[in-house]
């Protein structure tokens, strides 16, 4: 059965394990950013721009903003992980984030300024995944949370 947190056995719910995982999965990719050899062309990492030319994993291309941006992100999920409502807003509100992000590399262009981030198409495709991901897990964990809470009242 899936309850609310409980302050004295610090039972979390599914949804705030999932919350935390995605955090922490977060917090790892911005720490991974920041490193030579997983990061390739690391001496072509700027701090902002398309100009970046480093790419995590060789496929996602990252900067120094990119990467602080992951690293607050991940904070954010350990962070909201804590009670149910927060995790739930994180996943749901996360995932919407993403989704805008994906639309918004979709229209930029990779070479103009507006890719201050910066995107490329790897990046654009993965935050169509993570935004059909969050909002999925937000809405399927809390659906399971809610008929539990109500059929075992």
């Amino acid at each position: 059965m899936a309850t609310a947190t409980n302050r004295a056995t610090g039972t979390k719910t599914t949804l705030q394990k999932a919350a935390h995982a995605v955090g922490a999965v977060f917090l790892l990719v911005g720490v991974l950013g920041f490193i030579p050899g997983i990061t390739s062309n690391y001496d072509a990492l700027t701090f902002a721009g398309h100009g970046s030319e480093a790419l995590l994993l060789g496929i996602f291309q990252v900067s120094v903003l990119h990467n602080i941006v992951h690293l607050l992100f991940g904070v954010a999920g350990i962070l909201m992980s804590r009670t149910h409502p927060q995790a739930r807003s994180y996943l749901l509100y996360g995932g919407v984030i993403y989704f805008v992000l994906w639309i918004y590399g979709l229209i930029i262009g990779h070479d103009s300024a507006a890719n201050f981030v910066p995107v490329n198409s790897a990046d654009n495709w993965l935050h169509f995944i993570l935004g059909i991901g969050m909002i999925a897990l937000a809405i399927l964990l809390s659906r399971n949370t809610r008929n539990s809470r109500t059929t075992n009242r």
